[in-house]
């Protein structure tokens, strides 16, 4: 238990570090610039983007929409695991209208306050943002039509106990649909670095893991409706995101940020080595076909089969 905490707090200091940097320099992009890497390709609309407040888009750090396409419908009650800034929130609080509730969990104070206020400047009267655990949500049993969740489960130590708190927060016949890393094969030196958990990287388990975990949990349906594969500059800006170079600075903040678009842009060249003596570039073809972004759905059961 004592790891568990140990890496959730390594994760809470490195997005509450993430979500206090300055934002990207006008002129690099279309304001406002998302600071994740990976969120660029993750398939926002410009129109959701643009209807909401520009600190709840530069500061999400997703690989995927988990709302798009998908059924949630006007009074349904939405929870998002890992909310930050509250970007699904807020779409998720359109998408159910007044009737409806929008939920964000998060565990770092810097996130929620964000989310707060990024609610209130949204004026969204049907959201809210609670402090808490993905793996012990502060939640009742059967309370939410939807959960959804973009490049966060990964992060858990515990994703057992991740699966099935999905499981009982659900309502029957309640539905999951997440954005998540997943991975398989990757280097020992990518498993063993520490630094990469919280870039999404290390702590991200394979895709039929993830698909078997939900199924253990009691759902069913389940099925990986999309994936979005990164390329080699993609994975190496990934990675050097995360990796603070050797005088401190973070590379992203030192360069990295210019990967504003699906072009080769692979950071400054001085970054950090970030396992094994490898650089980024050459780590990123180790993993290039070996990680990517899944968007899973699963069903709670609408009635629990009689025991015999």
């Amino acid at each position: 238990m004592s790891k568990h905490n140990d890496i959730r707090e390594s994760v809470s200091k490195a997005y509450s570090a993430a979500v206090n940097r300055p934002s990207q320099s006008p002129g690099l992009c279309c304001e406002p610039v998302q600071k994740g890497v990976v969120v660029k390709s993750a398939g926002y609309t410009k129109e959701e983007l643009e209807a909401l407040p520009a600190d709840a888009v530069e500061n999400s750090f997703g690989c995927g929409n988990p709302l798009a396409f998908s059924e949630v419908r006007e009074g349904e009650v939405v929870v998002d695991l890992g909310s930050g800034a509250g970007i699904d929130v807020l779409i998720a609080a359109k998408k159910v209208g007044e009737a409806g509730r929008a939920i964000g969990i998060d565990m770092t104070d810097d996130m929620l306050d964000r989310a707060r206020a990024n609610i209130e400047r949204a004026g969204v009267t049907n959201a809210e943002v609670r402090k808490g655990i993905i793996e012990a949500l502060p939640l009742d049993d059967a309370s939410v039509d939807w959960v959804i969740s973009n490049c966060v489960i990964n992060l858990s130590p515990d994703k057992p106990k991740v699966f099935a708190e999905i499981a009982r927060v659900l309502k029957p016949g309640g539905k999951m649909l997440v954005s998540d890393i997943v991975a398989q094969d990757l280097p020992d030196g990518v498993l063993k670095d520490e630094r990469l958990y919280c870039s999404c990287v290390s702590g991200a388990i394979s895709e039929a893991a993830y698909v078997q975990g939900l199924r253990d949990a009691g759902l069913e349906s389940v099925e990986v409706r999309e994936r979005i594969v990164y390329d080699e500059c993609q994975l190496a800006a990934f990675i050097e995101s995360e990796i603070p170079k050797s005088d401190g600075a973070s590379a992203d903040a030192a360069g990295a940020s210019s990967c504003c678009s699906t072009s080769c842009c692979c950071g400054p060249a001085d970054a950090a080595e970030p396992a094994a003596n490898m650089s980024s570039e050459a780590l990123a073809k180790t993993m290039q076909g070996n990680i990517w972004s899944s968007k899973v759905f699963a069903q709670k059961p609408a009635s629990t089969p009689r025991s015999v």
